[in-house]
């Protein structure tokens, strides 16, 4: 276990946050792990599943502050996915569309998948979510993680959802990672049954903290 971070807390995100959003994105995005070895372009990730949210969504946006003013975790998502995947077509992915263009044929590599990914925000409309229609991504460093700071980030993150209106909130997470749902099924999330899932498992839970949310992992 690392040690502990004895004076971190959450945060509401600001700007200069953003080069740490992104380092944080690619240091957990190989099922939790570092991802470099995979996607050569540090800015790849974090322009599918950290930034547009920072851009698109900056008040569901909070980091775990290390007491240092360093963001050493995030939650950040949205409260109306359909409305998310809307400005992500229209505004994010013109701003990026330049630097990352749309595969011309198969994708061969694992950064030619991710790019495809980035092109279809529409992907993370199905029906089976309709009932959830908040979701979030949630990522901490190692020297964060096992402290209670995972449960913290999602506490605040769950009363801001509550806060506009949203009654349930999903995510997606890659089935391989067991830690990582280990944690969710103690923070009350429960599986939602998607047809063809791939490599991903869905899940979702009331934003009532009334609702389970004990301990973390």
């Amino acid at each position: 276990m690392p040690p502990p971070l004895a004076t971190a807390g959450v945060r509401a995100y600001r700007p200069e946050d953003l080069p740490a959003l992104h380092d944080i994105c690619v240091r957990t995005a190989d099922a939790g792990g570092d991802s470099r070895h995979l996607y050569p372009d540090p800015d790849l990730m974090p322009s599918i599943f950290a930034a547009p949210y920072a851009a698109l969504e900056p008040g569901l946006t909070f980091v775990l502050d290390d007491g240092r003013g360093r963001a050493v975790g995030y939650v950040l998502g949205t409260a109306d996915t359909a409305g998310f995947v809307s400005a992500f077509r229209e505004v994010w992915l013109p701003r990026v569309a330049g630097r990352y263009p749309a595969p011309a044929g198969p994708a061969r590599t694992p950064s030619e998948e991710m790019t495809a990914l980035l092109h279809r925000p529409e992907r993370m409309i199905l029906p089976e979510l309709a009932g959830y229609p908040a979701h979030l991504h949630i990522d901490l460093l190692p020297v964060a993680q096992r402290q209670g700071y995972g449960r913290a980030l999602m506490h605040t993150f769950l009363r801001a959802l509550r806060d506009r209106g949203a009654g349930a909130v999903h995510l997606s997470m890659v089935t391989a990672n067991t830690s990582a749902r280990a944690f969710y099924d103690r923070l009350g999330f429960h599986e939602i049954a998607v047809p063809d899932p791939g490599p991903l498992t869905y899940l979702g839970r009331s934003t009532s903290l009334d609702d389970p949310c004990v301990e973390d992992s």
